[in-house]
């Protein structure tokens, strides 16, 4: 084994140019089957590590910033590849863009990881200090990454350990992001093994520390079974209608009656919560009487609605605007509560500088007049007879610490439409981000998806039933039960901000040490 590694070591040492390039491209994408669904964590924290072994010999900034622009190129690639899928939905007007999007999307998020290889190559550190530095870097790299220009937490480092729920435990006291860092540190630890000469005490010491978590985890599963609400029923409703035909005229009546048949079909409690996927019924409610009176007839004297739908609202101005909405129907389809979401997609839902790419021939994605207006953040609202609710729309459910309103709800209801993120990887990387924010909030997460995954998940991030993918059906269940609020609820990404200042100190004494 030492001279496997010695023999290693010397070949990365002596890659240069274009070589050590395709080094740190290869050890990106390889980096990317930790992701769903391969959940491959070995070969992360490997590829990490042959990162931080490249990095130890560019000093100069320029191309230590390179090499890690490619390693992000790499990951970026592989794990979101379906990217590609949205712009096939349309591709008279789309597909022309996807040899931009190929190059741009993934070049544009590697830019955070090249900022990180540069920064640490700057402090010039050296020894143990040289990995803390790293790690320090990397992980406030992805923290940006999550929050600039509107920010898109895909995929993080943290996620790579969707193999081991009990490890993902640890969400609940420092956060994604928290947990991001420590795997960083972790996988850069492994370059010590290729150090001269070699060092074992930091790899060993990271390895204790996922193996406590990893026990730890294993503790809370097994003392924290799952509990349900009392007398509160849910039927999620997966209808599987292909994108392209959600709404072209020839089939608006066949999607909407299906809808209406899986939601009544099958024998269910009296006392029901039925939930639609993002932008289910194929007409504008608030426009459709005919649709209202059936929604009317189904929630009846106890039931109630939650679907997801577009609408329209005239601002002060009088000038229309359109939004991502989620409806909440009580009994006798009595209009609760407007939901719009706030947290909306560049390119599919509103387009930045949409005048000058219109120009140029650019569209959003989704075929819908103008752009989207956003909401004013996550809300939580009151239900009859069940616990709070807090909506989220699609992927705003990825943002850790950003998923509920102004009052803590009971549980987590995420209507989408996975159909655009392609039929494999990316409705499982979304199904994951979801079952992490339900461990970090301490709430069940009910998700119902147009083609998949649908599911429901308990507040420890168990997915006691779902739908695969491109599968019609729906799922009955009870309500989990939430959680007291966890750590991380309470406190959002202060512990990943003390863990930061932490390994900014340790990486400081190792220095002068």
């Amino acid at each position: 084994m030492s001279s496997v590694l010695s023999r290693f070591a010397t070949y990365l040492e002596n890659l240069s140019g274009w070589r050590r390039g395709s080094a740190a491209f290869l050890a990106g994408a390889v980096s990317a089957l930790g992701f769903a669904p391969f959940n491959l964590f070995p070969l992360f924290l490997l590829s990490v590590g042959i990162l931080a072994a490249l990095l130890d010999t560019r000093r100069h900034i320029g191309a230590a910033a390179f090499i890690g622009w490619l390693f992000g190129f790499g990951q970026f690639v592989v794990g979101m590849h379906w990217i590609f899928y949205p712009f096939l939905v349309d591709p008279v007007e789309h597909a022309w863009q996807i040899p931009f999007v190929a190059v741009l999307f993934p070049g544009g998020l590697a830019l955070f990881m090249a900022l990180a290889a540069a920064t640490s190559a700057a402090l010039r550190t050296s020894n143990m200090a040289r990995i803390v530095t790293f790690a320090m870097y990397y992980a406030a790299a992805e923290w940006l990454r999550g929050h600039l220009f509107t920010g898109l937490p895909w995929n993080l480092p943290a996620y790579s350990w969707g193999a081991s729920l009990a490890i993902l435990q640890s969400a609940s006291l420092v956060g994604a992001y928290g947990l991001s860092f420590l795997t960083i540190l972790f996988g850069a630890s492994l370059a010590e093994l290729l150090a001269r000469p070699r060092r074992i005490v930091l790899p060993l010491s990271l390895l204790a520390v996922f193996v406590v978590l990893w026990l730890g985890g294993e503790i809370r599963l097994g003392l924290t079974p799952t509990q349900m609400v009392a007398n509160v029923n849910l039927r999620v409703v997966q209808p599987n209608i292909p994108q392209d035909e959600k709404y072209r005229r020839e089939f608006v009546r066949r999607n909407w009656r299906r809808l209406v048949d899986l939601s009544l079909t099958k024998p269910r409690p009296s006392s029901t919560i039925i939930i639609w996927p993002e932008a289910a019924p194929p007409v504008l409610l608030q426009y459709a009487p005919t649709a209202l009176q059936q929604i009317a007839a189904m929630t009846g004297s106890s039931n109630i609605l939650i679907t997801g739908n577009q609408r329209r609202a005239v601002d002060a101005a009088h000038n229309p605007n359109f939004y991502n909405s989620l409806y909440i129907f009580g009994h006798d389809g009595v209009l609760l509560s407007t939901y719009d979401k706030f947290h909306l997609v560049p390119f599919g839902e509103f387009m930045p500088f949409e005048a000058t790419l219109r120009d140029l021939g650019i569209t959003k994605l989704v075929d819908f007049p103008g752009s989207f207006a956003a909401g004013d953040g996550p809300h939580t609202y009151r239900l009859p007879g069940a616990p709070d609710v807090g909506p989220l729309i699609c992927y705003e459910i990825l943002f850790p610490g950003a998923v509920t309103g102004e009052r803590r709800p009971q549980w987590l209801v995420n209507v989408t439409d996975d159909s655009w993120f392609g039929p494999w990887a990316g409705p499982r990387q979304h199904l994951l981000a979801a079952r992490v924010r339900a461990i970090e909030e301490g709430l069940p997460v009910v998700r119902s998806a147009n083609t998949g995954i649908s599911a429901v998940i308990d507040p420890l991030g168990r997915v006691l039933f779902s739908l695969g993918l491109d599968q019609m059906g729906e799922i009955d269940s009870a309500l989990p039960r939430a959680l007291a609020t966890p750590l991380y609820a309470r406190y959002g990404d202060v512990a990943f901000a003390l863990l930061l200042l932490l390994s900014a100190g340790l990486s400081w004494w190792l220095s002068r040490k």
